[in-house]
């Protein structure tokens, strides 16, 4: 699971993640995508303001926003990850 992936023994030591030493580590992945919705999460914010005029209507769009494409993006990256295609 990808908990499992982030999270950190009591030594201080990887548990028992498999580092993918062609790619980058799952805990930049999810920066990345934070990161990439907060920014899309604004832009979103903005144009359902620009459309509806309502603040409420357009929080509650770019909430939903948030969430669901930060999970889709990190799964993007993951397997984007396993190709070799143009490394």
């Amino acid at each position: 699971m990808i908990v499992d992936q982030l999270v950190l023994d009591r030594n201080g030591a990887k548990s028992k993640y498999r580092s993918d030493k062609k790619s980058e580590r799952p805990i930049r992945s999810v920066a990345k995508a934070v990161s990439w919705r907060i920014i899309g999460t604004l832009d979103t914010l903005l144009i359902s303001y620009l459309l509806t005029g309502e603040v409420v209507v357009a929080a509650s769009i770019a909430s939903i926003d948030f969430v669901t494409k930060m999970f889709l993006y990190f799964f993007h990256e993951r397997i984007w990850n396993k190709v070799n295609w143009g490394k």
